[in-house]
C-alpha cells in the first residue's frame, strides 16, 4: 500500500473512529495492515469515546467470538461515542436504544435466537428459491430498462435484497421506501448524504419511527396471523410469556435493517471487485457452477459490510498475549481480520476460487442468523447478471458510506451491455 499510515497515538486512535475516513477503503486497510503487524491488540482512547482494545488479527477476533462467557455484548455491543450512550441511557431511559440479538447475552440470546433460527436455516429457505429467482430476474430486467447506464447501488443493489427481506417479514411493497430511509438513517447516521439531521438526538427519532411502524404491524399480525416472520415474532412467547414490546420491536428492526443493508453492500461491492478484476470475472463467466459459491464468499470477505462489534471481558484474561482486565472492552475489526496475512494468501487479491474462512458473518454463538439467505440472494442475482449482461464497466467514481459500523458502496455508476 502506498497511502500514509497514521501510527502515533493518539492520532490513529482519533482517525480510526472518524466516520469520514471510512469512505476511503484504501486508507482504512492501510491502517489495519499496520496495526496487525505492529500493534494488533492496541489500547485506544479517542476523544469522546470510552477506551477500548482494538483487535485486528483474525485469530484474536475469532477467539473472542467463540467464548461467549468470557466476552459478552453487554453493556457496549457497538463502538460509539459517549454522547450516544448518554442519549440512550439518560434521555431515552433505556440500556440499549434497540434491544435485539446484537445486544443480548445468554440466557436471553439463546432464547430469542431460537424463536426464528429454524426459519432462517437453509432447509427452510429452499422454499423461497423460486421467489428469489423471480426477483433476481426482475431486477436484471430493470437493468435492461435503464438502457445501458445506471447507478448499480441506487437502482438495483439496495432494492433487490430489500424486497426479499420485506417479503419474508411481511411488509408491503409500498412501505419499502420508508424501510430503506430509516435503515440508512440508523446505520449511516454519520454520513451527510443519509443522516436525518446533524443532531445526535435524531437517532432516537429514527428508532421511534421504526417502533411506531412495527407496533402497528404486530397488532395486525396478532389479530390476523399469516405465514410470515412478522407473525412469528408478534405471537412469540418466551417461557410461556409474550415477548415485551421493546424486544419485539428490536427483533423486527434487526431483521428489517441488517437483513437487507449488508446484502446490498456485499452485492454492489462484489460487482465492483469483478469489474476491477476482469480475469476473475472471466473465470466466473466461464464456469459459474464451479466458482459461484466460492465467489460469493470471496465477495463477502472482500466487502465485510459489518465493520465492528464490541465485546466486554467478564474476567481478567489475555488476548493475543496482551492483558485484558475484567470490564475492559474489545472492538473486533472484521475488515482487518478478513485481510489478515496470517490466514489469507495474498489477502488484497480478489480471487473467486479462494477457499475462505472469513469472519464477515461473525463466528460462534453470535454468527449471523441470515447468512444462508444472504448467500442465496447474491447467488441468484449474480447468476442472472452473468447470463444476461455481456459487458460491464465503471461509468464514474464509486463512493462509500461514512460509517464505522455498517457500510459499503453508496454509489456505483456503471455502463453495461445486455446480451
Amino acid at each position: 500500500m502506498t497511502l500514509d499510515v497514521v501510527t502515533e497515538s493518539p492520532e490513529l486512535d482519533e482517525a480510526l473512529v472518524e466516520s469520514k475516513n471510512w469512505a476511503d477503503e484504501d486508507w482504512v486497510h492501510a491502517q489495519f495492515a499496520w496495526l496487525r503487524k505492529n500493534d494488533p491488540v492496541r489500547w485506544m482512547s479517542p476523544d469522546g469515546y470510552d477506551p477500548f482494545f482494538s483487535v485486528t488479527r483474525h485469530a484474536d477476533v475469532k477467539a473472542i467470538e467463540t467464548d461467549k462467557k468470557l466476552f459478552i455484548n453487554d453493556p457496549r455491543p457497538i463502538l460509539g461515542p459517549q454522547l450516544l450512550e448518554h442519549i440512550t441511557r439518560h434521555l431515552a431511559g433505556r440500556r440499549h436504544l434497540v434491544r435485539s440479538l446484537v445486544t443480548m447475552d445468554d440466557p436471553d440470546h439463546s432464547r430469542y435466537r431460537a424463536l426464528t433460527q429454524r426459519w432462517f436455516m437453509g432447509s427452510n429457505l429452499r422454499k423461497l428459491d423460486g421467489r428469489i429467482a423471480e426477483l433476481a430476474t426482475a431486477y436484471v430486467d430493470r437493468l435492461g430498462d435503464l438502457g445501458g447506464e445506471c447507478d448499480f447501488v441506487k437502482d438495483v443493489a439496495i432494492w433487490y435484497p430489500l424486497r426479499v427481506i420485506m417479503t419474508i417479514l411481511g411488509v408491503p411493497d409500498e412501505d419499502e421506501p420508508l424501510m430503506l430511509k430509516l435503515t440508512q438513517e440508523l446505520f449511516g447516521g454519520a454520513d451527510p448524504d443519509v443522516r436525518r439531521s446533524f443532531e445526535p438526538e435524531s437517532l432516537m427519532d429514527v428508532v421511534t419511527d421504526f417502533e411506531d411502524y412495527f407496533r402497528a404491524l404486530s397488532e395486525a399480525r396478532r389479530a390476523n396471523p399469516t405465514d410470515d416472520v412478522a407473525s412469528l415474532i408478534a405471537n412469540a412467547r418466551i417461557d410461556g410469556e409474550p415477548v415485551p414490546e421493546h424486544e419485539t420491536n428490536g427483533y423486527y428492526i434487526i431483521i428489517a435493517t441488517a437483513g437487507h443493508d449488508t446484502t446490498s453492500s456485499s452485492t454492489a461491492g462484489g460487482l465492483l471487485a469483478l469489474i476491477e478484476n476482469p480475469g476473475e470475472l472471466a473465470k466466473l463467466r466461464e464456469d459459474p457452477d464451479r466458482y459461484l459459491a466460492g465467489a460469493i464468499d470471496e465477495v463477502i470477505r472482500w466487502v465485510t459490510p459489518v465493520r465492528q462489534f464490541v465485546r466486554t471481558a467478564t474476567a481478567d484474561c489475555r488476548v493475543g498475549g496482551v492483558a485484558v482486565a475484567e470490564g475492559q472492552a474489545c472492538t473486533l475489526w472484521y475488515p482487518s481480520a478478513n485481510r489478515d496475512e496470517a490466514v489469507f494468501e495474498e489477502p488484497f487479491s480478489f480471487r473467486v476460487d479462494r477457499r475462505s474462512n472469513h469472519l464477515a458473518f461473525g463466528y460462534g454463538p453470535h454468527v449471523c442468523l441470515g447468512q444462508h439467505l444472504a448467500r442465496m440472494e447474491m447467488a441468484a442475482l449474480y447468476r442472472e447478471l452473468l447470463a444476461r449482461v455481456d459487458h460491464v464497466e465503471l461509468n464514474g467514481e464509486p463512493a462509500y458510506t461514512q460509517s464505522t459500523f455498517v457500510g459499503g458502496l453508496k454509489s456505483l455508476p456503471i455502463r453495461y451491455r445486455m446480451k
